[in-house]
């Protein structure tokens, strides 16, 4: 125990790093993934057949393989292809592959709620807005996007609060995320043989995290309540 005590400041000073790189892949994640996902719903939507086949079989195959599949395949396979590595071997360039991966796939998840919360909206009401002269762009932002956005909030915090903790297979590529840095930690020469006490803190930073998400999530959902 006194070793642990000892130790203790020198895991979380690790795991603070690690955890660092955890924000900075997740808010990248929802910055690039919510503005594709529309892009990518309204491909799935559109009238044009060929683009909407071949967006709804890139959401189909996205959302039908592993998250950790698709990591190595983004990180190692274009090196393969062109016999040299397009990432590099540096953090910045596992950082990169490991965002895009994150922001293609849950781009394809938000699309499809982003579908479903559109496609709720009853029909009715954006004839109402032609009669009333409105222009289609006026129908979508003004009358189907409001009440689209309170439809999708529960199923969309589901997925950001699974994005946190899936930023943990980033690790297949070696970047260097906090789960990461407790097992560094674990097989470094500072850790204690066969302990694994550093991996338990990890998860205090999850649900932490999670926490403060959840909360923040809630009162938007709340907000977003004027149609009752």
């Amino acid at each position: 125990m006194k070793q642990i005590l000892e130790q203790l400041p020198i895991v979380i000073g690790a795991l603070n790093v690690g955890f660092i790189q955890t924000l900075k892949l997740f808010f990248i994640t929802l910055i690039g993934a919510f503005p594709l996902g529309l892009i990518v719903a309204f491909g799935a939507m559109s009238h044009f057949k060929p683009l909407s086949y071949f967006t709804r079989i890139i959401v189909w195959i996205v959302r039908g393989t592993p998250l950790m599949l698709q990591l190595l395949i983004i990180y190692y396979f274009p090196g393969l292809v062109l016999n040299t590595p397009i990432w590099g071997s540096g953090e910045s360039g596992r950082f990169a592959a490991a965002s895009i991966s994150f922001i293609f796939n849950y781009a394809c998840y938000f699309s499809e709620i982003y579908r479903g919360g559109i496609q709720s909206v009853p029909v009715g009401q954006q004839e109402a807005g032609l009669v009333l002269g409105m222009t289609r762009s006026q129908i979508f932002f003004k009358i189907t996007l409001l009440q689209m956005l309170k439809r999708i909030v529960p199923p969309m915090s589901n997925e950001i609060i699974t994005l946190v903790k899936d930023t943990s297979l980033s690790r297949i590529i070696a970047l260097q995320e906090i789960i990461w840095a407790g097992q560094a930690f674990m097989k470094g020469s500072q850790g204690i043989s066969g302990a694994i006490w550093p991996l338990f803190f990890t998860g205090v930073y999850y649900l932490i995290f999670n926490g403060i998400l959840t909360i923040l999530l809630g009162r938007l959902e709340k907000k977003l309540d004027y149609f009752r």
